[in-house]
């Protein structure tokens, strides 16, 4: 009887075991990735950001700049698919989609999802900086205790941060309402902040500007203030999103 128990405890433990094994094995590598493709004589780059359970894809056009769409949200994986439960997606009012279901496998470094066509993401180099990661907008400054956006508000704008490359998105969760976004590259070093604008969706002209800030950490919040894209005065205040 006392084998019995010891075999069926070993065969649980060993069960256990292979299930994070493929737990493990079944994650994706958080990293920015790139792809290109040419469709009608255009070159479209596909940016995709994986930050653990988190999914950002981007399309646009360099030359000349111009937006195409971006999707965003929550991951899991179920077998061969990486399954999406969208918190945006500024294509909504076409295909009102908040849910995706892509069909893909990794090739050593690379990432091959099937969307229309297949599309092999190649990952940036790692590059670790301040500010790396998912913040939320929470209010303006400065902090005098004002209320702020919390997770719980449905309406977010969010900033993710990783690699050398900043998005921000403005979204509703519940209508998936989509207000804007745009991104680029960035550097982030001793108080300095600096974003370099790749593309943009609420106006093209805007692509190529290089905007500097100054940046504060205080506990779980980032203090951001300059002048924004139109050369106004800004304090932002940004909360770093929990896991």
């Amino acid at each position: 009887m006392k084998n019995s128990i010891k075999k069926h405890s070993k065969n649980i433990t060993l069960a256990v075991i292979l299930m994070a094994i493929n737990l493990v094995q079944a994650q994706i590598p958080s990293k920015t990735y790139f792809s290109e493709e040419v469709v009608d004589e255009k070159t479209i780059t596909h940016e995709l950001h994986i930050d653990g359970d988190y999914f950002i894809h981007t399309m646009y056009e360099k030359n000349p700049a111009h937006f195409i769409m971006t999707r965003g949200g929550f991951t899991q994986i179920e077998r061969d698919r990486l399954v999406v439960l969208l918190e945006f997606n500024s294509n909504y009012e076409n295909d009102e989609l908040r849910l995706l279901s892509i069909p893909f496998k990794q090739e050593g470094e690379n990432l091959v999802l099937d969307m229309k066509s297949k599309n092999v993401f190649k990952p940036i180099p790692s590059l670790t900086q301040d500010l790396d990661g998912q913040w939320l907008f929470a209010t303006r400054g400065p902090d005098k205790g004002q209320e702020r956006r919390g997770e719980e508000n449905p309406r977010k704008t969010l900033k993710i941060l990783t690699d050398g490359r900043f998005q921000w998105i403005a979204y509703q969760t519940e209508t998936m309402k989509f207000s804007g976004t745009g991104g680029g590259s960035f550097t982030s070093k001793d108080g300095k902040y600096t974003e370099h604008i790749e593309f943009f969706s609420k106006d093209n002209s805007r692509v190529g500007a290089k905007l500097k800030f100054d940046y504060e950490l205080k506990e779980n919040d980032w203090h951001h203030t300059g002048n924004n894209s139109k050369g106004e005065p800004m304090y932002e205040i940004w909360a770093k999103r929990k896991n």
